[in-house]
């Protein structure tokens, strides 16, 4: 059974990447507070550079959970081994920091930031969609046919021309 709440909200999706070396070793994903939707972060893949040493990278991620940041290994990439792996499942709620622990990198994380974005109730969509059709009517529709007396002249004015033309003949 749907929510009420689930109708009036639809998921925007954005792609997301970062870049970790000995350069910028950590990276926070985090929103801005005054998006009061709810945000979501799913990885997809994780990858060395090309210019990586054939050393062992390891990247872990830190979630706040009660002020506290405990790291979880992500991944244990090396060139020569495994210089990329497919992070099916990895679904984060910000904010979110990867921290390169192990390496020096590049190493390349990427994925989704998923949006639920507030979605007008279908009532408002169709009042949009009468008030937008209304708008359009005035240009789609036919010129108005001018008013008779002015038929009337332009038709006396054919005649008159034909009849000029038979005169002249």
């Amino acid at each position: 059974m749907e929510s009420i709440d689930s109708k009036s909200e639809k998921p925007v999706s954005m792609i997301w990447g970062c870049e970790l070396s000995s350069e910028q070793d950590s990276y926070t994903f985090q929103v801005p507070e005054e998006w009061q939707c709810e945000q979501q972060l799913a990885l997809r893949t994780i990858c060395l550079g090309e210019m990586a040493r054939d050393e062992f990278h390891v990247v872990e991620i830190m979630l706040a959970e009660g002020g506290a940041r405990s790291p979880v290994p992500l991944a244990t990439l090396k060139p020569s081994v495994l210089p990329m792996a497919t992070l099916m499942g990895v679904e984060l709620t910000p904010p979110v920091t990867f921290h390169l622990r192990a390496g020096s990198g590049p190493v390349y994380i990427s994925g989704q930031h998923v949006s639920m974005m507030s979605n007008l109730s279908w009532d408002e969509e169709e009042e949009e969609e009468e008030e937008d059709a209304e708008e359009e009517e005035p240009a789609e529709e036919s010129p108005k046919k001018p008013p008779k007396g002015q038929v009337d002249k332009k038709g006396n004015a054919a005649k008159k021309r034909r009849l000029e033309k038979e005169d002249e003949l």
